[in-house]
């Protein structure tokens, strides 16, 4: 594996710059843990009754992000592209190997705009989430990206050593 996708977060900056910096690092640890691998590798699941997979947690990560920077801080339309009534797990279940790099190349496309829309807006800045009252603050989507990017890139660490025994922070 290589750790061309990873840049180290900023150890002295601004407070933006720091988060920006560590959500950028986790975005890049999950994109190493998906690289040089094949279709047919990126979808092998984990262990029975479990769905998930390397490609199921790009697409994952990828719903994430339009939710919280697309829908909920944006206001835009942006439905989910891989899950639906039908398939709420469909980011999981429904990864097939002949469409992981165009899912990997969509989570792509996603982060950049992710990133284009929340630098038009401080920290500060307060938005509502559909169905909820409460406000949340950039601030707060931030750290919770983070959280939730480490959270599934301990999965991708378990998931790549199980696929070709490739270790790695």
């Amino acid at each position: 594996m290589t750790t061309e996708f990873r840049v180290d977060p900023p150890t002295a900056a601004d407070e933006r710059a720091l988060l920006q910096g560590f959500l950028d690092f986790h975005r890049g640890t999950l994109l190493w843990k998906v690289s040089e691998l094949t279709g047919e590798q990126l979808v092998q699941r984990s262990v029975d009754p479990s769905s998930m997979s390397l490609i199921g947690l790009v697409r994952h990560l990828s719903e994430v992000e339009k939710y919280w920077f697309h829908r909920a801080l944006a206001g835009h339309d942006s439905p989910p592209k891989y899950w639906t009534a039908e398939y709420p797990d469909g980011d999981f279940d429904l990864a097939a190997p002949a469409q992981a790099e165009q899912d990997v190349e969509h989570f792509r496309e996603i982060v950049k705009l992710s990133d284009t829309l929340a630098a038009a807006f401080a920290l500060d800045d307060t938005f509502i989430r559909p169905n909820y009252d409460e406000p949340y603050s950039v601030r707060y989507l931030y750290i919770h990206m983070i959280e939730e990017y480490a959270r599934h890139n301990g999965h991708a660490d378990l998931l790549r050593e199980r696929v070709d025994g490739a270790t790695g922070e």
